[in-house]
């Protein structure tokens, strides 16, 4: 009795939940036939005989659909990703910036306007008539009350009988047609969103057409900076200090004759500066390339990281790890900011970085005990680590409620 029991409980919380799902799913896809029907009731009220009557419901009918799609798709979106966990981009194109030039006109990318508002007015008119995803999102909004909606709709209906028709037999059939639809009657909505909501591959490749196009022109920008970097160390680094070396050697060598103790005391100082020149080479090499990492692989990289960071870092890794170097580089530098953020901006005193291979590709976790709160605001360094990430494909996944900790999951795919 006890299994059966239990078995019977879980047959009836999957009904309930399966019941407000399809609840769920009926009103998103029947909010807008519900406008075509008050268009209808409104035409029918206001009277048929007059030659223009149906212009107001028409404009009702066409109105609300054009402001209701886009929420309830929004909905639907919201709905599928909490219930399967599967995400549908919107795929929406994003507005410009709007600037004055000197002739005092705004453009918007579209057109030249007298004013702001102007611009901006023109041009949201302008992508929201030129997006594919608005027209998707209309295609959506019209199919999904013919084909999920009478699915979704089912299990209240049978419901709402039932109660009207209770205590007849036929209110007892209606209970149970409701209680069985329940658990599958929902699924037709993500089945019909990922269907009708997911973007075309022409969306697709023109979205992936942006992305590359955004990450080549940040790859431009960060070599740039890195190679400025490197000038600005050199310039103010090993340059001095040879400069320096050279004229101590020059002065060293007119001493000699004259003033040997002098000369050895130059020479002394030159040498203590070449070899910190050496050192600050050293380093710099480091900074753009770890030894370490072409030479004994990422793992023993980052380990090799870890015993120089001030904090109890523990680091876990699967079998040995060799990837492509450009990918490999990517990941060291990236465990280095974050370990870097844990100590200058967390207060962490400990830390934990995890490393595993699997089907798909590298995942890099790094976790810190800290005060939490991180984020990646535009021109922060977690940022510039999503955009060297995502010039691999790679995703940034950050997790840091206040008071801690802090954990940052990336993602790789590589072969």
């Amino acid at each position: 009795m006890g299994r059966v029991g239990s078995r019977l409980v879980r047959v009836a919380a999957s009904a309930g939940v399966g019941f407000g799902r399809a609840c769920a799913g009926a009103a998103v896809c029947l909010l807008v036939p519900l406008v075509w029907a008050g268009a209808v009731v409104l035409g029918t009220w206001s009277g048929a005989e007059h030659p223009w009557s149906w212009i107001g419901p028409a404009v009702i009918v066409c109105a609300g659909t054009l402001a209701l799609a886009r929420p309830v798709c929004r909905a639907a979106r919201h709905l599928v990703a909490r219930w399967t966990g599967t995400v549908i981009p919107a795929g929406h194109r994003q507005a410009g910036p709007v600037t004055q030039l000197s002739t005092g006109y705004w453009w918007n990318g579209f057109s030249y306007e007298r004013s702001r508002r102007d611009a901006v007015m023109d041009q949201r008119i302008r992508l929201f008539w030129s997006d594919p995803a608005t027209w998707r999102d209309l295609r959506f909004a019209v199919i999904a009350p013919l084909t999920a909606g009478p699915v979704t709709a089912l299990p209240p209906a049978a419901l709402a009988f039932a109660v009207l028709a209770a205590p007849r037999p036929a209110g007892a059939c209606a209970l149970a047609v409701a209680a069985g639809c329940a658990p599958y009657a929902w699924r037709a909505l993500p089945r019909v969103a990922v269907r009708f909501l997911g973007p075309s591959p022409a969306m697709a490749l023109a979205r992936r057409v942006d992305e590359l196009t955004a990450q080549r022109a940040d790859a431009t920008v960060a070599q740039a900076a890195e190679i400025r970097r490197i000038e600005r160390d050199l310039h103010d680094g090993a340059q001095a200090r040879l400069v320096a070396l050279g004229l101590a050697l020059a002065t060293a060598e007119a001493l000699m004759d004259r003033d040997p103790a002098r000369a050895k005391a130059l020479m002394r100082e030159a040498r203590t500066g070449a070899a910190a020149s050496l050192s600050e080479l050293r380093e710099l090499i480091r900074g753009i390339s770890p030894p370490v990492l072409s030479e004994r692989g990422l793992v023993d990289a980052v380990r090799a990281l870890a015993l120089d960071v001030p904090l109890d870092v523990a680091v876990s890794a699967g079998a040995a790890l060799r990837l492509d170097p450009p990918i490999e580089s990517a990941v060291y530098f990236g465990v280095a900011e974050l370990l870097t953020n844990a100590v200058k901006h967390a207060g962490a005193a400990r830390a934990h970085v995890s490393l595993v291979r699997d089907g798909t590709g590298l995942v890099v976790e790094v976790e810190d005990d800290g005060r939490g709160g991180a984020g990646a605001p535009p021109g922060g360094g977690l940022a510039g680590l999503r955009r060297r990430l995502a010039a691999f494909d790679g995703t940034l996944a950050i997790t840091s409620p206040p008071g801690g900790p802090t954990r940052v999951r990336m993602t790789l795919p590589c072969a």
